[in-house]
């Protein structure tokens, strides 16, 4: 007897135009589709051809026609400012229509583009809705990128304005954004018309006369804007991700299958009802923050929070708690990362007692891979579902997840659940043949690729077909490698080149990162393969330790080799580890295994444009010399 999911995925591939279409009528289109799915130009598919509509109005204006005008739309959190504000869908509209006036003075217009380079802020969320409400383009470059990687994100969008802060605000530091965006735009060879900047009182930002204009002094005389109407084909948004040669892919995101996907992922995929809370503990800069900080929530009548703060050390790792708590959050979608730092900082979830969270049913995690043991302390602790999901940049929302408004299925810790309505996951071998079940390779997805997926890259379609398209025809190439199970459960064990090589044994630094982070006193674990004369590759790991462990770490390293060799067994060769403070992280917390390879293997590298704090790399390069390895190999 099938099952809601089963009868959903099943209808999705096999008839996916009736799918979506019927998916699609519960949005307001000014002129419905021609067609659902265009595939006349393959491998260029495009959803709701023909069909006009408006991302803002179906955010916004619609649920105030529908009767949600009074109910809390965007909460503002800043523990780092200590400021909570509140927006009604009401007052989000008119501030959005206001700054939407904004923009339209100052000649930009539907198509041009907008980079908003800001701070987690409600203004940045603002700023990207008032975009969407006239047909611009926004690109959020996320605040406090260094000057040069902003400077190519102009040259390649070419924006016709910019939309900024004078500061960030991470935790206690202050970060002025001035030098930053002035000097992006002194190095830049396209120069943007305008710059709109937020004054904050942490710090204040010089003006530049003639390009510069102050948010507060324009939004108290703009014109409040209507929606203008574009083509559901027509770009929302561009979305910068890093390109293995170094120069930004450019992620397109279109307003029509966009916005039908999330919406439909706000009820099927999180089981979120109209009028709830929702909380993704994410940033604007970051897809996450995109899709379901700012339109997937909206898209669906719901309350979304912006937090500016960290899940510790703003001011503790109770904040999480305090957030939920306070504003009373039904699901919560974070990375395992914030939960990792959570867990080391307040290993027995001391500080969750203070807090009343009757209110919360459901933690999702996604962004990187969600390793069993931080799965299983959030289970422990919480007493609610804990829901891994796999997506990327570049699909928008979950490829796999456990649809918990469909059927929710039995979770298998390691394992994102199965193949998500729409998405066609296929496991193949480097010949691109399929595998059989429990057997890993490359995890791809057929084409068509569902609504809400990237339909190209910005002015770059020859490198989006060769970037993702052309390894495996047919398929659109994820990048990861993993494997599926008898049951159908997905499994993502790491990146594609991850996957290590010892002594002809493929083998995956997942599994083992696995066994790490189930020991006592571990915190977080990282496992990267670097060269060796005789095997090829040999694993390496190394360990955070938790808060208070006072035990010698040579102790550790010892239980965690006899850990991976009991569990995976010698072929592994998992010899060597080491304890470290901490480990270098992306601003979004991925961890950055591929940089600490190539320190290990005496490489060069450039420093990664996203890195959370570059002095890390110093310490893994100490680290690694003191056990023979980088330097000192």
């Amino acid at each position: 007897m099938t099952n809601a999911y089963e009868q959903a995925y099943q209808r999705s591939l096999n008839d996916p135009e009736g799918y979506w279409g019927e998916a699609a009528r519960s949005l307001h289109w000014y002129k419905p589709w021609d067609r659902v799915l265009d595939d006349s130009n393959k491998p260029f598919y495009r959803w709701f051809v023909g069909g006009m509509v408006n991302t803002c109005y179906n955010a916004l204006d619609r649920h105030i026609e529908d009767g949600r005008g009074g109910q809390a739309a965007l909460v503002y959190d800043s523990p780092v400012t200590g400021t909570v504000r509140t927006y009604t869908y009401n007052q989000l509209r008119d501030h959005v229509a206001r700054f939407a006036g904004v923009l339209a003075g100052l000649g930009v217009g539907k198509g041009d583009r907008v980079i908003i380079y800001m701070p987690m802020v409600a203004e940045a969320a603002i700023a990207m809705l008032a975009c969407a409400r006239i047909g611009a383009v926004h690109s959020v470059v996320f605040g406090g990128f260094a000057a040069n990687e902003l400077a190519t994100r102009i040259n390649d969008a070419k924006p016709k304005a910019i939309v900024t802060a004078s500061c960030g605000i991470e935790v206690n530091r202050v970060i002025p954004y001035q030098p930053l965006y002035d000097g992006a735009i002194a190095m830049a060879a396209h120069k943007p018309d305008h710059v709109v900047v937020l004054q904050r009182p942490q710090a204040a930002a010089p003006m530049t006369a003639g390009r510069d204009v102050d948010w507060t002094d324009a939004m108290a005389k703009a014109t409040p804007h209507d929606c203008v109407p574009v083509a559901a084909t027509d770009p929302l948004y561009i979305l910068y991700t890093s390109g293995t040669t170094g120069q930004p892919k450019g992620v397109v995101r279109d307003n029509g299958g966009h916005m039908v996907a999330l919406r439909w992922s706000m009820e099927y995929v999180y089981g979120v009802k109209p009028g709830e809370v929702y909380w993704a503990a994410s940033d604007v800069g970051w897809v996450v923050g995109h899709s379901y900080i700012v339109y997937a929530p909206l898209l669906n009548g719901n309350t979304t929070i912006l937090y500016e703060g960290k899940p510790v050390g703003t001011p503790d790792a109770g904040a999480f708690w305090r957030v939920i708590s306070e504003h009373r959050v039904r699901k919560l979608f974070t990375a395992p990362t914030a939960f990792r730092a959570i867990k080391r900082d307040d290993p027995n979830a001391a500080l969750m007692k203070n807090y009343d969270l009757s209110c919360f049913d459901t933690l999702f995690l996604a962004g990187e891979r969600s390793d069993p043991d931080t799965l299983k302390w959030a289970e422990t602790h919480l007493e609610v579902p804990v829901i891994d999901h796999w997506w990327q940049t570049e699909t928008g929302w979950a490829i796999a997840a456990n649809c918990m408004g469909l059927h929710p299925f039995p979770v298998k810790h390691g394992s994102p659940t199965k193949a998500v309505p729409g998405w066609d996951v296929q496991v193949l071998d480097e010949g691109g043949k399929r595998v059989s079940p429990g057997t890993v390779g490359a995890l791809v997805c057929k084409l068509p690729l569902p609504p809400g997926s990237l339909p190209t890259l910005w002015n770059a379609d020859e490198r989006y077909v060769e970037s993702y398209l052309s390894e495996f025809p047919g398929y659109y190439k994820t990048g990861d490698a993993g494997f599926i199970d008898e049951d159908g459960y997905v499994y993502v064990m790491s990146r594609t080149d991850d996957i290590i090589n010892v002594a002809g044994h493929r083998l995956s630094t997942g599994a083992m990162e696995e066994v790490l982070a189930s020991h006592p006193d571990v915190a977080e674990c990282a496992v990267i393969g670097v060269a060796d004369e005789l095997k090829g590759q040999l694993p390496l790991g190394f360990l955070v330790l938790k808060a208070g462990v006072g035990r010698d770490p040579a102790e550790i390293v010892k239980e965690v080799v006899a850990m991976v060799r009991d569990r995976i067994g010698p072929v592994a060769a998992f010899k060597t580890a080491t304890v470290v403070k901490r480990l270098p992280k992306t601003r979004s917390g991925k961890i950055l295994r591929g940089t600490m390879q190539k320190i290990a293997d005496q490489q060069s590298y450039n420093m990664p444009a996203t890195i959370d704090d570059p002095a890390i790399l110093a310490e893994i390069e100490e680290a690694l010399t003191a056990i023979g390895y980088a330097n000192g190999r």
